[in-house]
């Protein structure tokens, strides 16, 4: 049984995961650096712990901190959320030599598929399609140039260790190629401390698809469907949906299928992600394994009604999964979208402050997962993604016609965001007929930003007059959260909030 978890993460995921532990009747711990003493997990969990300072190397990646705090709290397990240290092999091994319950893959797996030479190596093995390249990764520019050879360009430079779209290079000929390799390895040294890279083929104009599993400790894997992930900036997810529209039946059952020998190949337990890529002919190849929860988790939750997050302590607690892959059916359509405290006119910059006014969407279909309230700051320290906002409906047009309602009803004050970029994507004839790829925001959005919004918007100043006259009501000495019960274990300060 798990009484205690300690959640070392914050903003929305950490929200997330306390309120699937207080369903669960488990306490809820969470660590806290110095900006964050009032944002919104730390007041919704049972517990609350000051790690460190604003820098993250000095708390949420402060792994001996993390492991000396879960053991004097006598937290039984650790859940990582998503980003930090979730996925990062060395943490998970001393949550395991601590003999802490780690709600997450193990080790082994993370290390194995965290390698992106391995993980091909292996997947080739399995039977699951890889993009075409080198399953070893690629020392110098004179082996680099001969892969590309062989392999036929374009070409894809990718980090060995890498992910999130670090250390990467597009190249297109030869001559390009010296130049790409350097850079791509000099980004992937200073961002995993690994400059290995490797070549595969650039397939061009792809879909981004991937697939939900979940397996557990007595052998069964299952798949929960796919999502739809294309629309993305940089290699960042800004809208997902499932299922897929590209995706028919018989794709689906391919698919699927393959993710579950990808999962099987590494022993996987706990709740995981197989991504791919998908031409236009359908044809799909792996591309990489999130051994993590994913930020798109609640559009598979919306459409099969299965509860990831609980799945995740069940089966790190022992458990046997309780339904089988008949079990799993999925309802409807879901579509999500990041909202970011981010200013779109200026190169996509983050913007800082505080939330000075926050009312949020809702109504049939409607889900908001936040990290933000009233007064919370908005930091340069960590991501600038505010809150999810996720719509179901009984088909893709309903969920789409609530997402962009809901869009409409949002108000966040006090930092810009994405709000009206995301609302653009949704009316976009591209995404509503489904026709778009991962190039959709380069080539569809970018060429109107900022020219768009210089135009007048009457729905916007509409928003901002409600905006002011919600502040002029406000006593602002009303809207600040008061710590109660301030107590000290040891050098660990803890605070609980009403």
């Amino acid at each position: 049984m798990i009484n205690k978890v300690l959640i070392v993460n914050r903003g929305e995921i950490a929200v997330r995961i306390i309120k699937a532990c207080r369903e669960m009747k488990i306490l809820s711990a969470v660590i806290y650096s110095d900006p964050d003493i009032d944002s919104l997990h730390v007041r919704a969990a049972d517990e609350a712990y000051r790690i460190g300072p604003a820098q993250a190397s000095e708390s949420y990646l402060h792994i001996p901190k993390i492991i000396e705090l879960a053991k004097e709290i006598n937290a039984d397990a650790i859940h990582p959320g998503y980003g930090f240290l979730s996925e990062n092999a060395a943490f998970i091994r001393a949550v395991e030599d601590a003999g802490i319950t780690f709600i997450g893959p193990g080790s082994d797996a993370v290390l194995l598929m965290g390698q992106k030479t391995a993980a091909r190596t292996l997947m080739k093995s399995s039977g699951v399609p890889i993009v075409p390249g080198t399953t070893e990764p690629v020392r110098t520019v004179d082996a680099a140039i001969k892969a590309a050879e062989v392999i036929g360009y374009p070409v894809m430079i990718k980090a060995s260790a890498g992910g999130g779209g670090k250390g990467m290079r597009k190249v297109f000929n030869p001559q390009e190629l010296p130049d790409a390799f350097e850079k791509a390895s000099s980004e992937a040294r200073k961002a995993f401390g690994n400059d290995a890279v490797y070549i595969e083929r650039f397939i061009v104009n792809p879909k981004h698809i991937e697939v939900q599993i979940i397996a557990d400790k007595f052998g069964n894997y299952l798949h929960l469907f796919e999502r739809e992930c294309s629309v993305q900036r940089r290699h960042q997810k800004v809208i997902e949906e499932a299922p897929s529209i590209a995706v028919d039946d018989a794709t689906r059952e391919k698919i699927t299928s393959a993710a579950i020998l990808a999962a099987k190949a590494c022993n996987y337990v706990n709740a995981g992600t197989i991504e791919f890529l998908m031409d236009r002919d359908k044809k799909f190849y792996f591309l990489e394994m999130n051994t993590r929860l994913q930020v798109e988790h609640p559009v598979t939750e919306m459409i099969t009604g299965i509860d990831l997050v609980k799945e995740q302590i069940k089966i790190a607690s022992g458990e046997e999964l309780s339904f089988t892959q008949e079990d799993v059916t999925k309802t409807g359509h879901a579509v999500e979208c990041r909202v970011y405290a981010e200013d779109v006119d200026n190169n996509f910059a983050p913007s800082t402050g505080k939330i000075i006014h926050h009312r949020m969407p809702s109504g049939p279909g409607i889900r908001i997962d936040r990290g933000i309230d009233l007064q919370t700051n908005i930091s340069v320290y960590y991501d600038p993604m505010l809150s999810k906002v996720i719509a179901w409906g009984k088909d893709r047009e309903e969920a789409i016609v609530r997402l962009k309602r809901a869009l409409s009803e949002y108000q966040i004050a006090g930092v810009i965001t994405n709000i009206h970029s995301l609302r653009w994507i949704l009316t976009n004839e591209k995404f509503i007929d489904g026709s778009f790829d991962i190039n959709f925001i380069e080539n569809e959005f970018l060429p109107l930003v900022p020219e768009k919004w210089k135009q007048g918007n009457s729905d916007e100043l509409k928003f901002w007059v409600s905006v002011l006259g919600a502040l002029l009501k406000h006593d602002e000495t009303k809207l600040k959260a008061n710590p109660v019960n301030c107590t000290s274990t040891n050098k660990w300060t803890s605070l609980r909030y009403e």
